[in-house]
């Protein structure tokens, strides 16, 4: 049997290079997706007997910002933020708020009723009712025992 020295600094210093790039590497795409404008509001999706209940988060926003088209199968909805003009005696010190637009998109299916949707903006929510067609809707069935 031979015994064989292992230098433990050379190999320290490629894992901790290792370990360096991989834990900087997440925290640096997300900082890139942010600073590229990569924003989408987040959505909630619900699933009724009747249908479907659509909630978007969009706080800050006047229902004439939105943007709602339906395309065949694709819902998308957008928006349009506009800024404010700022006062000409005042300075902005720290700017929080985000002015960015969106655009998100939907694929609907067959089940759902797209002559009756529904919008409604409300307290930063915007709520779309997407109806199911009368064939699609799950009817109660009563069956006989024989």
């Amino acid at each position: 049997m031979t015994l064989v020295k292992v230098n433990n600094n050379i190999s320290r210093s490629i894992d901790g290079m290792m370990k360096e790039l991989f834990s900087d590497f997440p925290n640096t795409v997300v900082k890139n997706f942010k600073e590229d404008g990569l924003h989408f509001p987040p959505v909630n999706i619900t699933q009724k007997p009747n249908g479907y209940l659509l909630e978007l988060a969009a706080p800050g926003l006047e229902k004439t910002d939105f943007n709602l088209k339906l395309d065949n199968n694709l819902l998308t909805i957008s928006a349009d933020r506009k800024t404010a003009a700022a006062e000409e005696n005042s300075q902005l010190i720290r700017k929080e708020f985000d002015q960015r637009s969106f655009k998100r998109s939907f694929t609907l299916d067959e089940k759902i009723d797209r002559e009756n949707i529904t919008a409604k903006y409300e307290n930063g929510i915007l709520r779309l009712e997407l109806p199911k067609k009368e064939i699609f809707k799950p009817a109660a069935k009563e069956i006989n025992i024989s």
